[in-house]
């Protein structure tokens, strides 16, 4: 099976050229690492609308993991987790509580997760050893819950 990434940095910084994607590159190094194909990368602009809209783009007729980073903290633009909840059909709580667990900044987190048709979706942090370290904690479960997404192991 294949696996398919696609990641999402949400940052005004990285839209307007004042940051580097920095987040972003390591999480599609770390997914390609971990045997995923990373066919897409996005950049959009801190906020509900643009999040939603860039999660429903990404995960439109999509098979395969999204992974966001950045605006899941308590910051006036982190609103990552208000466009994903827009988006998503069903939260996977599971995925976010054990991606929280990974550090004790992760108490701080209010990332989601969850599905969009057949894509699972993760919310990270925008710091890129955050970002990381969630995706990594998850990891072992994701080829599994994309399986059981597609399809495969009927009850």
């Amino acid at each position: 099976m294949s696996l398919l990434a696609r990641v999402m940095t949400v940052s005004d910084g990285v839209v307007g050229g004042t940051r580097d994607d920095r987040s972003g590159q390591a999480l599609a190094d770390r997914l390609t690492e971990a045997g995923f194909e990373v066919d897409r990368r996005l950049v959009v602009a801190d906020g509900v609308e643009s999040v939603a809209a860039g999660l429903r783009n990404l995960c439109d007729g999509f098979s395969g993991l999204v992974v966001t980073t950045g605006g899941t903290g308590f910051g006036p633009r982190d609103l990552t987790p208000e466009g994903t909840r827009a988006v998503l059909e069903r939260e996977a709580p599971g995925l976010a509580e054990a991606m929280r667990l990974v550090s004790p900044l992760g108490r701080l987190s209010r990332a989601l997760a969850g599905t969009v048709g057949q894509a699972l979706v993760l919310n990270t942090p925008g710091s890129t050893r955050g970002a990381v370290e969630c995706v990594e904690a998850v990891l072992d479960v994701v080829p599994h819950a994309l399986d059981l997404l597609a399809g495969g192991h009927p009850h």
